[in-house]
């Protein structure tokens, strides 16, 4: 259970360190998308959605220590579809 704990905390660092490198990329697509966004998810300069983000970490990781450990490999695909999307964004292939 540690195990799964240390796992997810680490890749939840890198999720955050990939939102937020999408988010300062200035890329097109999060502009339009921002534009599209309620009033309230502006909050912050748009910052809101890392709090998204770490709640999802929150409940994957408070999953784990409640008796599902194997929700790291869930959160670990999920980590990683983040990953080829941010490289997608931040490489200018989209």
């Amino acid at each position: 259970m540690i195990f799964a704990l240390i796992t997810m905390f680490l890749l939840g660092i890198g999720n955050f360190a990939l939102h937020s490198a999408v988010l300062d990329s200035g890329h097109p697509l999060t502009k339009e998308l921002s534009e599209q966004m309620p009033d309230f998810v502006q909050l912050l300069g748009g910052k809101l959605t890392l709090v998204a983000e770490f709640l999802v970490l929150l409940a994957a990781m408070m999953l784990a220590a409640n008796g599902w450990p194997g929700l790291v490999w869930i959160y670990g695909g999920y980590s990683a579809l983040n990953a080829a999307s941010a490289w997608l964004i931040l490489s200018g292939r989209i």
